[in-house]
């Protein structure tokens, strides 16, 4: 994947994406980009399947989806609601905590800025971003495993880990394409850029990628 060619290659991303039943493109759906859902939607993500994510948001969400109505919920209600993803029992007082702290420290309102963002317990950089991209619409680029590895796979990049990979997208990545690089190469990597034998026979992007590592492939 070269400078030159990343546009066409999103265009392609951007037309197919919507076609295919992934998790993320579910998922992105049910937060409608309200920042405190999708706050809380990636803190149940961490460590866990989408599909799982999914499911334990929409319990969740009826039971509350604004900091004040988190806060009239105890902690073994929120784990009822959102087992069985990864940590349930840390993430539940987690969620009652940062919701506690937008409410007392931030008027209610999710922050906007990533080093706010990161000062609140349980918050790390891929978390941060997405909320800034999905949940504000401001440029960030989110980083996760798929990011990583297509991103490398590619050949865009030649970074050892997420965070290198933030970085080295920072500096090349046009920003006009940071929201929309991470939903699109998540879904790509749900759907047929998989970790090990990834589908290259069906991938929309097989004329842009240099197969970095990429040993064997369906």
């Amino acid at each position: 994947m070269t400078r030159k060619q990343l546009p066409e290659a999103m265009a392609i991303l951007r037309r197919e994406v919507p076609t295919w039943d992934v998790p993320v493109v579910r998922l992105n759906a049910q937060d409608n980009h309200d920042p405190y859902r999708v706050l809380i939607s990636t803190i149940l993500s961490l460590r866990t399947q989408d599909q799982t994510t999914i499911g334990a948001s929409e319990r969740l969400f009826k039971l509350a989806d604004t900091p004040q109505a988190m806060l009239q919920l105890d902690v073994q209600t929120i784990e009822n609601a959102i087992y069985p993803v990864g940590f349930y029992r840390t993430k539940a007082p987690q969620i009652l905590e940062m919701s506690r702290r937008i409410l007392e420290a931030f008027d209610g309102r999710v922050p906007d800025d990533i080093d706010t963002l990161l000062s609140l317990r349980g918050v790390g950089r891929k978390t941060a971003n997405l909320v800034l991209a999905e949940g504000y619409g401001i440029p960030a680029i989110c980083v996760d495993t798929h990011v990583h590895r297509i991103s490398n796979r590619w050949g865009y990049v030649k970074t050892k880990d997420p965070y290198e990979t933030e970085m080295a997208l920072r500096k090349k990545l046009p920003k006009m394409f940071w929201i929309e690089y991470n939903p699109s190469l998540v879904a790509l990597g749900q759907y047929v850029c998989k970790p090990s034998s990834p589908i290259c026979s069906q991938c929309p992007m097989a004329d842009f990628c240099k197969r970095v590592g990429v040993l064997r492939s369906r």
